[in-house]
């Protein structure tokens, strides 16, 4: 992937200084945004951890219905 990257760099440095400014916001704001959801899902991922573990001893203890009961 470094290479990549590298020839990304090497395009990009060609570009005119306002454009070479654009670009580097825009994937700045990508990168934020890709950390941002990410963090989210690893939270969210946890709550339906705990969800599911709950729902699970609810119907092993007898205390859940079947779903065609609702």
């Amino acid at each position: 992937m470094l290479k990549l990257v590298e020839k990304a760099f090497t395009e990009a440095s060609k570009l005119p200084q306002d454009e070479q400014d654009s670009l580097a916001r825009l994937h700045l704001t990508e990168l934020a945004s890709e950390r941002q959801w990410s963090e989210a899902f690893a939270k969210s991922q946890d709550a339906l951890t705990k969800l599911a573990d709950e729902a699970l001893a609810e119907f092993d203890a007898g205390k859940a219905g079947a779903s065609s009961d609702w």
